[in-house]
């Protein structure tokens, strides 16, 4: 095995080792046993026992089960295994996040829409400036 495929390995298993033990991290703080859990996002004992002894790798799907079993957002177990990178913070997406009345579904499309709007009025902030920045000073002065 050569050193890149080596590199590539160790960081699969450092990943899996992270989110592993914040999911057991999360259980033991929400005093939830592991065979709750494992109930709760409907997965076996031992499967769950080894995604958080960091021996298996869990998809993006056993994160949202395990997520709402913990009554978290899939997001931060996403962010934790790398699936996402994570977003600068926002006090509207952290309490959209944080609002157990709507399920992750919702959350999800209002977190879509509100980031679509972010972009679109960030965007139209920067035309503004740009189109500013093109126009002559009706005085005759240069506006950069």
């Amino acid at each position: 095995m050569d050193a890149v495929t080596q590199a590539a390995q160790d960081a699969v298993t450092h990943a899996a080792q992270d989110i592993g033990t914040f999911i057991r991290s999360q259980r033991v703080a929400a005093q939830v046993s592991l065979r709750q859990l494992a109930e709760r996002a409907g997965v076996s004992n031992p499967y769950l026992s080894q995604i958080e002894r960091g021996l298996r790798k869990p998809s993006a799907d056993v994160l949202a089960q395990i997520a709402k079993g913990l009554r978290l957002s899939a997001e931060v177990l996403y962010v934790r295994a790398g699936i996402l990178e994570e977003r600068p913070a926002s006090p509207v997406r952290d309490a959209l996040i944080a609002d157990d009345a709507i399920s992750e579904r919702q959350k999800q499309m209002l977190l879509e829409i509100y980031e679509s709007f972010r972009k679109e009025n960030a965007e139209t902030a920067q035309a503004e400036f740009a189109s500013h920045e093109a126009e002559p000073d009706p005085r005759g002065r240069d506006n950069t």
